[in-house]
């Protein structure tokens, strides 16, 4: 465990930083209290926005693009998934347009689950 001094004020990252593992889960828990209580909440649309994909695109790109495609998305939910595919396709060679396939398969499925969820 980091040590804080109390003689300045801290960013809170330092403080989170110098803190132990359950602390810092009850900062978070605190944190995200705070911000649904007092956070702006940013209207995100609930229909999924026409982002063509290009003829050449990197896996990286396809991902912003998807991100920006689905903003209703969680990107905590695609998040091991999508490492995945690209760890496939950097360390293995997996084929790009294969997964990048399977990248829009993983956000519309998320996205229809979600359409889903709300009826």
């Amino acid at each position: 465990m980091n040590i804080v001094s109390n003689k300045k004020t801290k960013n809170i990252g330092d403080i989170y930083d110098a803190l132990p593992s359950e602390s810092r889960k009850t900062l978070m828990d605190f944190a995200e209290f705070l911000f649904q209580r007092d956070g702006v909440v940013e209207q995100v649309p609930t229909e999924k926005l026409d982002i063509a994909r290009p003829d050449k695109e990197s896996v990286v790109a396809a991902l912003k693009r998807l991100n920006h495609t689905y903003p209703m998305v969680d990107k905590k939910l695609v998040f091991h998934e999508s490492s995945s595919l690209m760890t496939d396709h950097v360390m293995q060679g997996r084929d790009i347009i294969e997964v990048i396939d399977e990248l829009e398969a993983l956000f519309d499925k998320h996205y229809q689950d979600g359409l889903l969820a709300s009826e």
